[in-house]
């Protein structure tokens, strides 16, 4: 049980880490600063693809949020 607790708490914190990343690159998205989102989406990318590495998300989820993250910069004005 403590091992499944230990993890449990693992995921949730990058899993945390993920959505607050997200979040502060699609408010700079918005506000249409494209070279600070530029930067902010590299660091998104970065944790996915640590994230879907260690198993706390589906390899194939990782890679549809980064694709879809990445069509919203290159749409913005």
């Amino acid at each position: 049980m403590r091992n499944s607790a230990r993890k449990h708490a693992r995921n949730t914190s990058v899993k945390s880490r993920l959505h607050s990343l997200e979040k502060k690159y699609l408010t700079l998205v918005t506000a249409g600063k494209k070279d600070e989102a530029g930067l902010a989406l590299k660091a998104v990318v970065s944790a996915f693809d640590k994230a879907a590495k260690s198993g706390v998300v589906h390899k194939a989820t990782a890679s549809r949020k980064k694709s879809r993250l990445s069509l919203r910069l290159n749409r913005a004005k």
